[in-house]
């Protein structure tokens, strides 16, 4: 059985290829996660570091978290992933996961990243029709809120919405159902993939040149 590390940016697709993986019977023995160190959140989702490995726990599943320098140069960046990949080949797997759906620069990057790294990708989302998967997600009890929208793309009243079947009848047709192309981020607290749901509230909304995040909490955190 292949050992596989499953790049986890805390949102419903990485959630959803968790609980696809099992389902097809991978082993998924951690996840990798990629931090903005300066603010102690996910890169690009905004996710608050304690959330995350909140999220984590309730997967089942071990946390390895990048911590990348802000700003963070594409050399830094490779730099640090390379020394993951190394790290999970020390540790015996051989698969890494990635939530991506049809975007071939991205895969293609990252097969290129891989050659001779000794770690086989594999997209088990890959073209999957969008509008489909999302409504498959939502149907089968995935939950998920809107932790960041680039309002370049996306009305920013959108911020810190469900992503569940109302948010798809009111998203205009420009922008994808999955967020694919960049639209919006989500944090997923609840589904297949969880042993219970976390509980999460809606905080501060921060405007970060275009981008609107909407600051995650989870109450059982502060107490």
């Amino acid at each position: 059985m292949k050992k596989t590390l499953l790049a986890w940016s805390s949102g419903k697709d990485s959630a959803w290829t968790l609980h696809v993986l099992r389902r097809q019977n991978v082993e998924v023995s951690a996840l990798l996660t990629t931090l903005n160190q300066a603010a102690d959140r996910v890169a690009m989702h905004g996710v608050r570091r304690t959330l995350l490995e909140t999220q984590a726990a309730f997967a089942g599943v071990p946390l390895w978290q990048v911590p990348l320098p802000w700003p963070c140069t594409n050399d830094d960046y490779e730099a640090r992933m390379a020394d993951a990949c190394r790290r999970a080949v020390a540790e015996g797997f051989d698969t890494i996961a990635f939530g991506d759906l049809f975007l071939r620069d991205i895969r293609a990057y990252r097969e290129r990243q891989l050659t001779d790294s000794g770690l086989a990708p594999i997209f088990p989302l890959w073209e999957i029709p969008t509008a489909q998967l999302a409504r498959d997600m939502v149907d089968a009890g995935l939950r998920a809120r809107l932790s960041c929208v680039d309002s370049r793309q996306l009305d920013p009243t959108f911020a810190g919405r469900e992503f569940d079947h109302a948010f798809f009848a009111d998203l205009p047709a420009t922008v994808d159902p999955c967020g694919e192309n960049g639209e919006f981020h989500t944090f997923a607290y609840d589904g297949p993939m969880f042993r219970a749901p976390i509980l999460i509230e809606s905080g501060e909304v921060r405007n970060v040149d275009g981008f609107i995040y909407t600051d995650l909490l989870c109450p059982e955190l502060f107490h």
